[in-house]
């Protein structure tokens, strides 16, 4: 009697121990996938904009993704790249579906409206690109009445307007080559970088710069106003990759010199 009395308390001591280590792993199970939920970065971008970011053997690469790259590395998080058109990017970002937007974009008052903007962390400008036959267009002064290309939403198209030209908007910035070629529209409004990486490429062959660039530009990365704190760990991070070295590195690799003026 006394052994089966024994026998019972153990097989229930043992169906209790059982139940609360399976409440536990279930536990830890959830622990563990949030904890890996939390961990990813949901980052938008317009991979036609070398050489902040374009695709190459259907693998986003560029500027921006590596510096994001390095970015998740510094704060732990891992990385998943999502590509937008560039006007989809705000909303996109506002209504929770990306996290992060790293597109070579301005930090304008406008848009500091709607989003919050880490530290800038490449100033360049903006450019006008022509044919290379073209003799009647000698920068910004010379387009007004013209019809320039420009990518939908940016600041480029928006500098185009203010001097006077009809602007053609594209919805990425290898529809703008193609159309100033093929001669459908008189020049390209356009990142001064991203020109000069593309006429690098071989655009040169058809294409030239013209006149002085716009120099007011101030690229950050954009975050919901919702985090703060996201904010704040991508500006830190920025900090120290600035101060490691990695940014400069970065930076000649994708631009072919040590940055200047970037702080």
């Amino acid at each position: 009697m006394m052994n089966k009395k024994c026998f019972s308390l153990i097989a229930a001591s043992m169906a209790a121990l059982t139940l609360v280590a399976g409440c536990g792993n279930d536990k830890s199970a959830t622990d563990s996938g949030a904890a890996k939920e939390e961990k990813v970065l949901i980052v938008g971008t317009e991979p036609t904009f070398p050489p902040f970011e374009f695709t190459e053997n259907d693998k986003d690469v560029g500027f921006d993704i590596d510096l994001v790259q390095a970015i998740g590395d510094k704060i732990g998080y891992k990385i998943e790249v999502k590509n937008l058109g560039f006007d989809a990017l705000i909303p996109a970002l506002k209504s929770g579906q990306i996290d992060l937007i790293a597109a070579g974009m301005d930090s304008t008052p406008e848009r500091q409206k709607q989003v919050d903007f880490t530290d800038v962390y490449f100033r360049g400008g903006y450019t006008i690109v022509v044919r290379k036959d073209n003799t009647d267009i000698s920068g910004y002064d010379g387009i007004a009445g013209k019809t320039v290309g420009a990518q939908v939403g940016s600041k480029a198209a928006d500098f185009a307007r203010e001097h006077g030209a009809t602007v053609k908007e594209f919805d990425t910035n290898s529809q703008g080559w193609m159309e100033l070629e093929a001669g459908t529209c008189d020049a390209v409004s356009i990142d001064s970088a991203v020109a000069m990486y593309y006429l690098k490429q071989g655009g040169d062959q058809k294409l030239k710069l013209v006149g002085d660039p716009i120099t007011s530009r101030g690229v950050a990365m954009a975050i919901s106003k919702d985090k703060p704190e996201l904010r704040d760990k991508v500006n830190n991070a920025l900090k120290e990759l600035k101060a490691d070295g990695t940014y400069a590195k970065l930076y000649k690799k994708w631009f072919g010199t040590e940055p200047k003026n970037q702080d």
